[in-house]
């Protein structure tokens, strides 16, 4: 997979390994089967997500808050999906 990735890309996969599971539990599923896959918007979208501090992660993926975009809503979404799919 490291062959096929780009330098950006290589740095988004990094950053999404946070060693926390609350948030490792929808990252993890999404790296592993969909990125390589994706398109350039959802990585674009999947680096913006990484790139937040893990307490507001925590409170988008547990609904007790709400992303500053509703496209980054509807992405978290789509990763919860992922996960409940397995």
């Amino acid at each position: 997979m490291s062959e096929e990735l780009s330098l950006e890309e290589r740095k988004v996969v990094y950053r999404a390994r946070r060693g926390l599971k609350e948030i490792d539990i929808y990252f993890d599923p999404y790296v592993k089967n969909y990125y390589l896959n994706a398109d350039a918007h959802e990585k674009a979208l999947f680096a913006e997500l990484v790139d937040q501090e893990d307490p507001d992660l925590l409170d988008w993926f547990m609904d007790v808050g709400e992303p500053p975009r509703e496209e980054l809503k509807v992405f978290i979404q789509k990763l919860k999906q992922y996960v409940y799919q397995s």
